[in-house]
């Protein structure tokens, strides 16, 4: 399956409208962390991604060590609006909203661990290198 493909069984009915846009980033709604320097990593479970996101999860905590990054969660989806849904939230403070740092619909594919390691570095630790991440 192509990154931008989406499986058969999540294609959504057709009498069903979803009530957001799913390449509008405004209109998408984040879910709740309650730990300051957090991920939370959605993905369409019908899609078959959680050995992505879990894969995904673990290069964040190799690179963030806790306290950097204190957790990171993640959400397998089953409903027709999440389809081929794959989407990285970073929440930088309690008081903030959460800020969505990849949406595989809106960038059109999976996010590259070296791009993705970049902007939520950019957020928690902007003064830090990456070393070979950053070349």
């Amino acid at each position: 399956m192509a990154s931008s493909d989406v499986c058969a069984d999540c294609v959504p009915s057709s009498n069903q409208q979803p009530t957001y846009n799913p390449t509008d980033p405004s209109t998408f709604v984040a879910p709740r962390s309650s730990a300051p320097r957090s991920v939370i990593i959605e993905f369409c479970n019908r899609c078959r991604w959680l050995h992505r996101a879990t894969w995904t999860s673990t290069e964040l905590f190799l690179t963030f060590e806790p306290p950097v990054l204190q957790s990171i969660t993640i959400v397998p989806l089953n409903s027709d609006d999440a389809v081929g849904r794959f989407r990285i939230w970073l929440t930088v403070n309690e008081d903030a909203p959460p800020i969505l740092v990849w949406d595989r619909k809106v960038e059109g594919q999976f996010p590259e661990l070296k791009h993705l390691k970049q902007r939520i570095r950019d957020h928690i630790q902007p003064e830090r290198t990456l070393g070979h991440s950053d070349k």
